[in-house]
């Protein structure tokens, strides 16, 4: 759309179902916003699209080296190794991760014939827009609603990661808890939590893939935000980019201040 003569329009960001980047363009200056973004592609949203630009805003939740993605089919497969491993134990499966976006796509990586999958409550209407969108996913029946008598030792659950304190834990009977998320690429994440498994999935762009997507839209200006902002910043300057710090009215709330705190982040940046 045009606005007062500046030029805005949306382009996939590859995220999550529907996410954008926000290209502006005036006088032939052209800024683009990355939001949350991931460049890899998978079944359950519309990939990144680079968008060619003069000045590029990069989120950098993940921005730093350490930070290198498995392929989807790798995680996939060890989860669903893990779960037949559960179910050769006597035990229930949970996998715990955001509801929109991160649950749907830990559903549609789960191998159908091992067992029954539900999922929490509050994780079913962003599931059911999903699938209104076209994505392909399994049945999953609703957690909270299902008998509390019947035999979960080859369940899969999908939940969110605050469930402590779900009543519905107590009926399930033995189970096993795994977080998805790309801090579990961290040993020492995996070891400050009260899961049995972690497994690095993340709905964010890694190191390299952060690189390379500055690199595709050819911005010589980058402003970085929501992560490693500094540490970024002075890879950048160091590639001869003109990069700096910007400023939010979130920098505070950052995902990239980790799942535990804004230590984590001061903590392995500056280790690195």
């Amino acid at each position: 759309m045009d606005i007062n003569g500046v030029r805005l329009s949306l382009h996939p960001a590859g995220h999550i179902l529907g996410s954008a980047q926000v290209r502006v363009e005036r006088a032939g200056e052209v800024i683009a916003v990355s939001g949350d973004y991931k460049t890899a592609p998978e079944t359950t949203c519309t990939p990144f699209e680079p968008v060619k630009c003069h000045t590029f805003v990069t989120e950098s939740t993940f921005g730093l080296p350490i930070y290198r993605w498995p392929a989807d089919r790798e995680v996939f497969d060890d989860i669903n190794r893990w779960w037949r491993d559960n179910c050769a134990k006597g035990i229930a499966s949970i996998v715990t991760g955001y509801s929109l976006g991160k649950a749907q796509r830990a559903l549609s990586g789960l191998d159908r014939s091992n067992g029954p999958i539900f999922m929490q409550e509050t994780i079913e209407p962003y599931t059911d827009a999903y699938r209104r969108a076209g994505i392909d996913l399994p049945d999953a029946l609703v957690l909270e609603r299902c008998k509390e008598t019947r035999d979960w030792s080859r369940s899969m659950i999908v939940a969110t990661p605050n469930i402590s304190s779900a009543s519905w834990l107590a009926r399930i009977g033995p189970y096993s808890i795994a977080f998805l998320s790309g801090w579990m690429a961290i040993g020492s994440m995996r070891r400050r939590t009260s899961i049995d498994r972690g497994f690095v999935l993340s709905d964010h762009v890694d190191w390299p893939s952060l690189l390379e997507a500055i690199h595709q839209t050819e911005a010589q200006r980058v402003l970085v935000t929501h992560g490693y902002c500094s540490q970024v910043v002075r890879y950048l300057r160091e590639q001869g980019l003109d990069a700096h710090e910007l400023e939010t009215a979130w920098s505070s709330q950052s995902e990239g201040s980790g799942p535990f705190g804004g230590e984590d982040v001061g903590q392995v940046g500056n280790e690195w």
